[in-house]
């Protein structure tokens, strides 16, 4: 298997046996693994009870991120 995004987040996780079954299910990407929930972990095969919460908060924290990165956009005034 190619090292990918979620390869790495997985591996930082501790969870990176899970990696071939994320990408066979489509979650190939860490937008689309922000979107995870309970039959996705059922789906993925990841039944392990500290190993689906540990996904649930890794999740929370991705969308955390975005929240925090969105809150520095800004549009520049344009110069005099």
């Amino acid at each position: 298997m190619c090292t990918n995004i979620v390869y790495e987040w997985l591996k930082t996780l501790q969870l990176s046996q899970y990696a071939e079954s994320f990408v066979d299910n489509g979650y190939d990407d860490l937008e689309v693994c922000k979107q995870i929930g309970d039959p996705d972990l059922d789906a993925i095969g990841v039944v392990v009870p500290h190993h689906r919460r540990r996904i649930h908060e890794a999740v929370r924290r991705l969308k955390e991120a975005d929240e925090t990165v969105a809150g520095l956009y800004f549009t520049p005034e344009p110069q005099p």
